[in-house]
């Protein structure tokens, strides 16, 4: 298991594609909607891990929930495996809760999970395979 991306949510991807393009130095490599999460994504690769910008485009999508009532901020922490289906097994075997148990799809061609927050001391936690690894 590896760091794969944080997720940052952010109310206005455009200021904040900026922002990070300063910070970093570089332009976002990949942007793209994500419909079944709705939400509007952007990536900045760092090194080995990735820092994911999410805008919601709906007022009822996860990321709209978090900004109304955190605002701005780091919403969850990634990381790549290699079988997402035996790490949910795994997870749920030693106690772990989760928001969702079947892998969905996710942003950056990923298939994604995410556990309950109040099973990992407060973080958001999602698992993240690649579609192409998925068998």
């Amino acid at each position: 298991m590896k760091i794969e991306h944080i997720g940052i949510a952010v109310e206005d991807l455009t200021v904040s594609n900026q922002i990070f393009e300063k910070l970093l130095g570089k332009e976002a490599y990949k942007q793209e909607m994500v419909a079944g999460e709705k939400v509007k994504v952007s990536f900045f690769q760092v090194g080995d891990v990735k820092v994911e910008l999410l805008q919601a485009t709906a007022h009822d999508s996860p990321i709209a929930r978090f900004l109304a009532q955190k605002k701005e901020g780091i919403h969850h922490l990634a990381f790549a495996v290699e079988n997402i289906q035996e790490e949910v097994e795994r997870l749920k075997g030693d106690g772990f809760a989760f928001l969702n148990e079947e892998a969905k799809d996710g942003a950056d061609n990923k298939l994604i999970v995410f556990l309950h927050p109040k099973s990992t001391n407060g973080v958001l936690v999602e698992l993240c395979q690649d579609k192409n690894a998925y068998g």
